[in-house]
This record gives C-alpha cells, structure tokens and sequence, in this order.
C-alpha cells in the first residue's frame, strides 16, 4: 500500500480504515457495510486506493485481557 491508501478490515469484531501512514486518521465502525463505504469515499476524495479485507464475523466484539491474551470477561449486569 502506498502512503494514504485506506485498507477496510476487521479488527476484534470491529470493522476499521486504517489509512497508510496516517494513523491518526484511522476509524471504527460496528458494520462492514459503513466501514467500506466510508473507506471509499475517503479514497475517492483523497485520490487514493481501497482495499477491502474480507473475514468471517465473529458477531462480538471483545477486548484481549492484556496479561493472558484471551478476552476479558466481566459481570455487566
């Protein structure tokens, strides 16, 4: 990928652009469909390239316990 080109791509449930070398500019998304949309009209107006990702939903999204690498389970109720 060249220097702001947007990838669209799961992460961790979420659905993200992240956009070469400009980390700042990255974004989340609860949907695919937003996600893509968004990282292309971002490309569009930027003149840059798109790159969609595809993985299977997982249909949760969860944060790693950061000692274990498992996700974190806690009581919401």
């Amino acid at each position: 990928m060249a220097d702001g080109d947007v990838e669209t791509r799961s992460n961790r449930g979420q659905w993200e652009n992240r956009v070469e070398g400009h980390p700042e500019l990255s974004q989340s998304f609860a949907s695919r469909d937003e996600a893509v949309d968004a990282g292309r009209l971002y490309a569009e107006e930027h003149g840059a390239a798109h790159t969609v990702v595809d993985s299977d939903p997982t249909g949760a999204i969860t944060d790693e316990d950061p000692a274990s690498g498992e996700p974190a389970s806690g009581d919401f109720g």
